[in-house]
């Protein structure tokens, strides 16, 4: 596995850890008037999404991790994982729920998803900053419920829930933001 020194990490850099797979969230390179520069970071885990702080010796060595991202395509969920298609060779994939985090509540098959591969491991995936889904259940927008900005609860096709404008109705396609899991537009 290849070393990278401590001084030239970079945000979004993966870290092979003996705690696990991390990903460099924020750094900062300190020196101070007296005693060896040091490198302060935040670290987030790849795979429980769990951040933590930890500070390295200026030049220190750390072993970084290949992550290889691959353009899959969501096909099914089975019981507790996910298959996913590789869409240059056909090869099937499987991902635990715990793997793909909150991104599940955002697939839908026949998604097309940037699935994040360590040692032959699903250990992610990246998803479009929005995504279009349809509204399945939500309760009929009030007449003179006319409160600026007023919101009602909605449960989308893939079982997530959020909060709607009064307009929206059951069956219409709504874009949601991936990063906030916030309504958007309508689609």
């Amino acid at each position: 596995m290849p070393s990278v020194s401590t001084n030239d990490l970079k945000n979004g850099m993966s870290l092979n850890l003996p705690e696990g797979l991390f990903s460099v969230v924020e750094f900062q390179h300190v020196k101070p008037g007296k005693g060896g520069a040091f490198v302060r970071t935040k670290l987030k885990n790849i795979r429980t999404g769990a951040v933590i702080e930890r500070t390295y010796r200026a030049d220190e060595k750390l072993d970084q991790a290949l992550i290889d991202k691959r353009e899959m395509q969501f096909l099914y969920p089975d019981g507790e994982s996910y298959v996913f298609m590789d869409t240059s060779d056909y090869e099937q994939m499987q991902a635990p729920r715990e793997a793909l985090g909150s991104a599940v509540s955002y697939l839908k098959e026949g998604d097309a998803a940037v699935i994040q591969l360590f040692d032959g491991e699903i250990v992610g995936v990246d998803l479009p900053a929005a995504v279009e889904l349809t509204v399945t259940e939500t309760e009929p927008g009030v007449q003179g419920d006319r409160v600026s900005g007023a919101r009602k609860p909605a449960t989308l096709e893939t079982g997530l829930s959020l909060q709607v404008p009064l307009f929206v109705n059951v069956g219409e396609r709504i874009k949601v933001d991936t990063r906030s899991g916030e309504y958007l537009t309508r689609a």
